[in-house]
């Protein structure tokens, strides 16, 4: 599946940052990535409500599930998110032979 990751980074992140502010987080973010079977296509960080979005590829929310347990467990990294990108003609193909009727009709 082809996901967009987002998140966090806590105090202890910036910290970090401070004291090392050539830490290259992508390398990193790609052996975890790499860890479960997945692959990066790109990690940016980014203003808003998160501080940064990586666009992967992972076998299953699982794979996701695991790298969020061990990343958030670190203290480093908070509300980790992930959007699952769809294929929506297949969706839409599906939902269209769906009987669903609205309250009322």
């Amino acid at each position: 599946m082809k996901a967009y990751i987002m998140g966090n980074y806590t105090e202890k992140a910036f910290q970090g940052f401070m004291k090392d502010p050539t830490s290259d987080r992508k390398a990193v973010v790609e052996q975890l990535t790499k860890a479960v079977g997945g692959k990066i296509h790109s990690m940016d960080i980014v203003r808003g409500s998160y501080d940064f979005i990586v666009l992967v590829e992972l076998e299953s929310f699982d794979d996701f599930a695991a790298i969020k347990l061990v990343v958030e467990s670190s203290g480093a990294v908070k509300n980790m998110t992930i959007l699952e990108s769809i294929d929506f003609t297949k969706a839409t193909t599906k939902a269209s032979k769906i009987g669903y009727k609205p309250p009322g009709q």
